[in-house]
């Protein structure tokens, strides 16, 4: 896997890397069952995603800050969203964001931070008026997520910080 931009012996994020790994199975077999949240109260949201043939590094991004903000999140989680890189493979190309999410304080204005990693599918092969394909995976997890089919949780924030903390504290000991 050959990084734009960046030569071949990129270290990928083991979050990115299950990502590519996860669509490109996906695109060579059929994908038979989605994981979604089926609970009644829960409203899936979305946005409209751009067109491949529009797609740019920056419109990614934007489209990506604009569906965060479609996230049922505590307005205490800040957060800044980076591009990455973009990996080609033969009939995509994947461009690699992070989110990183942390909640500031006055007494503590560096707190543990989570990351939430997005995958942006540009198709080579499929009509460039169709939409990207757009995946997400929230850090040190592995199940990934699929705008509009998964309702994203302020706990896997919450608990990834945690659990940082408590690993930090643990090795200060």
């Amino acid at each position: 896997m050959e990084a734009h931009g960046l030569s071949a012996n990129v270290n990928l994020t083991a979050e990115s890397a299950q990502l590519v790994k996860t669509l490109l199975e996906r695109h060579r077999h059929t994908i038979t069952k989605e994981q979604e949240d089926n609970s009644p109260d829960s409203e899936m949201r979305n946005i409209n995603w751009v067109a491949s043939k529009d797609f740019t590094v920056e419109v990614g991004k934007k489209q990506i800050g604009e569906y965060v903000q479609t996230w049922e999140v505590q307005p205490c989680w800040l957060y800044s969203l980076d591009f990455l890189h973009a990996t080609e493979e033969d009939h995509h190309t994947f461009y690699h964001y992070r989110v990183r999410f942390s909640t500031p304080a006055p007494r503590k204005p560096i707190q543990g931070t989570a990351s939430v990693y997005f995958v942006m599918d540009v198709s080579k092969v499929k009509p460039q008026t169709l939409p990207v394909e757009v995946y997400f995976v929230v850090e040190s997890q592995r199940l990934v997520h699929t705008p509009g089919k998964s309702r994203f949780r302020e706990k896997w924030l919450t608990d990834i910080v945690e659990s940082k903390t408590l690993l930090h504290n643990a090795v200060q000991l």
